[in-house]
């Protein structure tokens, strides 16, 4: 899906005016229709505007605050979108060149997306885009065409090539999600962490240290994904326990829960409501038991809309053994009915 400005209209009100003209002693009766001045079709980027107009700012932009959530939308001289800054997160969704995103062997669904996730020096508030970081960084990441947080998200899907540093060390490829498990109902062994993945011990900012385990190399569960993504790859802040504080906690639990950035929508314990706040790169969160609950236990990473108009996401699954966007154990979709859409509880932007 290409993210641009779109046209939401409201159903219109009739306006009906009567003109009677009396003509050789008959008369004649004609109704004008037209819309109400108050539902004319409104002109946004998202859920709902703030109050005042937009603004001018560096680098000739516009802009325009608006809420659901509170956030600033970014439009060049031709009112094109540049990007969303989100207020409380780091995330920044960057308008660019449109990309595909698929994986045939597992679903013929396609993503076409024309929005690159990155993430800012530092998270985002109203007014930001007086300030000097600001403005030296985003003239950069619109130019910056490196992989971001989708790019680097399929380097860990089935069938992926391997890619290493200087040093020989390997840093992506096709992800198991655990060791086997026969006692495990789904058939693997959770708690495969980033670390785990690479083969190299970690000390955390929160003072806990990661040994990794030798059965758990290059596999990733779910939490650990996206702690390979946004935080190894990317730089975000890693905590080493499931504690509130600075960085990514370990469990998908923690990270809903009281994890960096901002919930996009509270878990009331039922299926998740406000999927037009999402954006891609955000975190979608799930109870996947048998009969679901409010307990979150698995994590994904919002795509965007498919090509069948699906909301969809990837995340590493026990039953398909790593990361995927394809619809082996449940089409990975937030909308409609399902195994997945049923169990959505909540969202957060970093």
């Amino acid at each position: 899906m290409k993210y641009l400005r779109y046209l939401r209209s409201r159903t219109p009100l009739l306006t009906l005016a009567m003109l009677a003209v009396v003509v050789a002693l008959s008369m004649a009766t004609y109704v004008v229709v037209r819309p109400s001045p108050s539902d004319q079709p409104e002109l946004t980027l998202g859920a709902a505007k703030a109050a005042g107009g937009p603004t001018r700012g560096a680098m000739g932009y516009t802009y325009q605050r608006s809420t659901g959530p509170d956030r600033t939308e970014i439009l060049d001289s031709s009112g094109q979108p540049v990007a969303i800054m989100t207020d409380g997160a780091r995330t920044a969704n960057i308008y660019g060149p449109s990309r595909t995103f698929e994986e045939p062997r597992f679903t013929d669904a396609k993503v076409e997306s024309n929005v690159w996730v990155r993430l800012a020096p530092q998270a985002w508030h109203a007014g930001a885009e007086h300030e000097q970081w600001f403005v030296d960084w985003l003239g950069a990441a619109r130019k910056d065409r490196s992989p971001d947080v989708l790019a680097i998200a399929f380097e860990y899907v089935d069938g992926a090539p391997v890619k290493k540093d200087n040093q020989g060390q390997q840093y992506s490829g096709d992800a198991s999600f655990g060791p086997i498990d026969p006692a495990d109902p789904d058939g693997r062994q959770e708690r495969s962490d980033f670390f785990d993945y690479l083969g190299l011990p970690w000390s955390f900012l929160d003072g806990k240290a990661g040994v990794p385990e030798p059965q758990r190399q290059l596999a990733l569960d779910c939490s650990g994904y996206l702690r390979m993504v946004y935080g190894h790859r990317l730089g975000y802040p890693l905590r080493g326990t499931n504690t509130p504080g600075e960085g990514l906690p370990r469990r998908a639990f923690a990270m809903a829960e009281f994890g960096p950035g901002v919930q996009l929508m509270p878990n009331s314990g039922q299926r998740a409501r406000g999927m037009d706040r999402l954006l891609p790169g955000d975190l979608v969160f799930f109870n996947a038991q048998p009969i679901p609950t409010g307990q979150i236990d698995h994590s994904g990473i919002y795509l965007g809309v498919d090509d069948g108009g699906h909301h969809r996401f990837i995340s590493s699954r026990s039953q398909t053994d790593g990361p995927t966007m394809g619809d082996l154990s449940g089409a990975p979709l937030l909308d409609g009915t399902g195994y997945w859409p049923d169990r959505w509880r909540t969202a957060r932007r970093l």
